[in-house]
């Protein structure tokens, strides 16, 4: 996969909520931004030379800007520190056009988007579009206090409020029930769920208990837990089109051997979550570790990605 990059200014920073900042972003070169469809991120290279994703979460109508807002974690890999405490108004960065991994389903008859923590971010402007097709949904958002929840006062003034439930784990009235929020299968409906990877695993395992069927099962995570293996051994990787050979160890990534043996390839996430480093595979057997395609994609073994993923034949053949 590759990408184009966008030079950016920050046109405003605001704190929207206990150690959550948004940033709206505008083009340098003083032109419209590349239309986005809701759910869909992109790719920031930062100061301190890491890329990370971000979620848009301004209305897809507006042109003149991109919205995204993050959750400084100061146990984090460093991408929301270096953003949320270096990067003030003025201020330019390179940003990738955007993609969308998280898409609504059109048409449904009714959504139910489910959001917890910082994941309300993708809803946001997923809301603002299913309510300008006078389309059936109900929103859920979900945090541990009132003053970690974000964007409070823009959901509440927006003319579909009443469609919105706002739950609080310290308040025991308001906590979030995933049995009662998500119920029993609709025809035609379809559940999108984003959040810290516990919040979705949840909720993903309450709908399909209930009967939802996984096409009606969408959910994006912005951060994977990617560690090796105890039992993770070397193989090879061949390039099919350069005819070079790279051995991969066991605690170097494909990504990283291959940018060694000077083959670089574009990666981002690094958790197989964004896709931007899927490669063909030609032959061999991949060991899939990414979470950014699914079942069906992984049997195949025509793509893995190489920041996460490994080999589970002797040799991969990719298309390099």
């Amino acid at each position: 996969m590759t990408n184009s990059w966008i030079d950016v200014c920050i046109a405003h920073k605001g704190r929207e909520a206990e150690g959550i900042f948004s940033f709206d972003l505008v083009n340098a070169a003083d032109a419209e931004l590349p239309p986005f469809e809701a759910g869909a991120h992109i790719d920031i290279r930062l100061p301190n030379g890491m890329t990370r994703q971000y979620s848009l979460c301004n209305s897809p109508d507006e042109r003149s800007r991109y919205q995204i807002a993050l959750q400084r974690e100061e146990a984090g890999r460093g991408g929301s520190i270096c953003l949320c405490d270096t990067v003030e108004r003025g201020d330019v960065l390179r940003i990738g056009a955007p993609r969308n991994n998280f898409p609504l389903v059109t048409p449904a008859r009714r959504s139910l988007l489910l959001a917890g923590g910082i994941g309300v971010t993708p809803m946001l402007a997923m809301v603002e579009v299913l309510w300008n097709r006078n389309a059936e949904f109900t929103l859920h958002y979900g945090a541990r206090t009132r003053s970690r929840m974000a964007f409070t006062r823009r959901l509440a003034a927006a003319a579909f409020a009443d469609r919105v439930v706002l739950h609080l784990d310290d308040e025991p009235e308001t906590r979030l029930d995933l049995a009662e929020a998500i119920g029993s299968p609709e025809s035609d409906a379809h559940v999108y769920v984003c959040g810290p990877k516990g919040f979705i695993d949840a909720a993903m395992d309450t709908a399909r208990s209930a009967g939802w069927s996984a096409p009606q099962l969408h959910f994006e995570l912005f951060s994977a837990a990617v560690e090796p293996r105890a039992d993770d051994g070397g193989f090879y990787v061949e390039l099919a089109r350069s005819g070079g050979r790279v051995f991969i160890p066991p605690d170097k990534t494909v990504a990283e051997a291959l940018d060694a043996a000077g083959v670089p390839i574009e990666v981002s996430c690094e958790q197989g979550i964004c896709g931007t480093c899927l490669t063909r595979v030609l032959a061999g057997e991949p060991d899939h570790r990414d979470l950014f395609m699914n079942d069906e994609e992984h049997a195949r073994n025509d793509s893995f990605t190489p920041c996460c993923s490994r080999a589970r034949s002797a040799v991969l053949v990719i298309d390099r």
